[in-house]
């Protein structure tokens, strides 16, 4: 099989396109957001959370 055989037709052509830019999406998205992560590590609010769930009872109870 020829790529040029491969893209005679105006739809084969637009379904590689959309497949291929879905595709890319996809995999970018992912390779963005463990990059983001890996250099964030300890400041994220999934990090964190822990910290800042388990004093948050002591206020409330020095208003009464």
């Amino acid at each position: 099989m020829q790529i040029s055989s491969l893209f005679k037709r105006n739809s084969v052509y637009v379904a590689t396109i959309l497949v291929g830019a879905f595709s890319f999406q996809a995999f970018f998205d992912v390779g963005v957001n463990r990059w983001y992560e890996y250099h964030n590590r300890g400041k994220l609010w999934k990090d964190v959370k822990g910290k800042f769930l388990e004093g948050g009872d002591e206020d409330e109870d020095d208003d009464e």
